[in-house]
């Protein structure tokens, strides 16, 4: 059975109206007619209407945010930064995973504005994906992680470049000359710029980017795997291996151990993402480490100002977060 406001009201022994007080908050209620009133929605398990009191207020309190990948720690960890925020500001946080398919994130997108949601974060599926039909539809929304290709407006990533980049020097301090990258898919910036880092830095040392080291993953386990078996098996196999995301590195650590060589004293390996196993492997992995739940919450908080601000404010632009590289065993000079 489902109670309404006034069965409530009458449970409470008083008008609708100081119900409404008490649930809306625009009229003083005393406080032993609202504990009257709280006791009574308890007792019936009474829950307003949001979606009718949204539509009165025109706001409805909750964000979306859509991700590619639910069952990545990275984006596990975004969410629960941008979680934070929201709560400390009251607002609730709709999340949407699109599998990295723009159709279905078309379709979660469309989902997220038929709820009037007030916001959406967006990691997109693919970086070359129109988005100026979010800007059409007037709704707040900020870029996170995956940002279109030429976006300027409000986004937070990581210095993807810089990050690649920092590592690949590293690597070539070392000493290592034969050094592979497994990057990730070429539709999406973190997978574009990781590459470019990576290219960047063997360049400036003057070592020649080999087409053999160079292999292009998905961001999966799998195709981590994949390419780490293509690589162990050159004839000439390379003594580092950049891997550019979590899931990848655990594919491209699963194949050295069935293959049987050992890290780092074959092969060295830094992967992307810091994460608690990451300490726990054997060999404990170095890691480009990015401040995951920073990102989340700036993302978040970008959003909210967006939703708080006149019409007429302007874009607050991409902010670029630095990582850091964290040296641990599966790292050392070669051979």
């Amino acid at each position: 059975m489902t109670f309404t406001m006034k069965d409530v009201a009458r449970l409470a022994g008083v008008s609708i109206a100081t119900v409404s007080a008490v649930l809306t908050g625009k009229k003083p209620v005393s406080k032993e007619l609202r504990a009257r009133i709280e006791d009574a929605m308890q007792a019936l398990d009474y829950h307003p209407d949001q979606v009718a009191r949204s539509l009165k207020k025109g706001s409805t309190n909750v964000v979306g945010m859509v991700i590619p990948d639910v069952t990545n720690p990275f984006f596990t960890e975004l969410m629960r930064g941008a979680e934070e925020e929201a709560r400390r500001t009251g607002m609730s946080v709709m999340l949407c995973n699109t599998d990295g398919d723009p159709e279905i994130e078309h379709h979660q997108i469309n989902t997220l504005l038929a709820h009037r949601v007030d916001g959406i974060l967006l990691s997109c599926a693919d970086s070359f994906t129109p988005w100026e039909r979010l800007e059409r539809r007037k709704v707040p929304f900020v870029f996170f992680d995956r940002l279109p290709v030429g976006y300027k407006g409000a986004g937070v990533a990581l210095d993807n470049r810089e990050a690649a980049a920092e590592a690949t020097r590293f690597l070539i301090g070392l000493g290592h000359r034969r050094i592979a990258i497994i990057a990730g898919a070429q539709n999406v910036s973190p997978g574009i710029a990781r590459l470019e880092g990576f290219r960047e830095a063997a360049e400036a040392a003057h070592l020649a980017v080999r087409t053999q080291y160079v292999r292009i993953g998905d961001f999966s386990i799998e195709s981590g795997y994949q390419c780490g078996r293509e690589l162990i098996a050159l004839p000439s196999p390379p003594t580092a291996i950049l891997s550019c995301n979590n899931k990848m590195t655990l594919g491209l650590m699963r194949a050295m151990a069935e293959e049987k060589v050992p890290c780092p004293d074959s092969v060295s390996v830094i992967g992307f993402d810091d994460f608690e196993w990451s300490a726990n492997f054997s060999p404990r992995l170095t890691t480009v480490s990015q401040p995951t739940r920073a990102m989340g919450r700036k993302a978040m908080e970008m959003l909210l100002d967006q939703i708080n601000a006149a019409a007429d404010a302007g874009s607050p632009g991409t902010v670029m977060f630095p990582s850091q590289l964290i040296v641990r065993d599966s790292t050392a000079p070669p051979r």
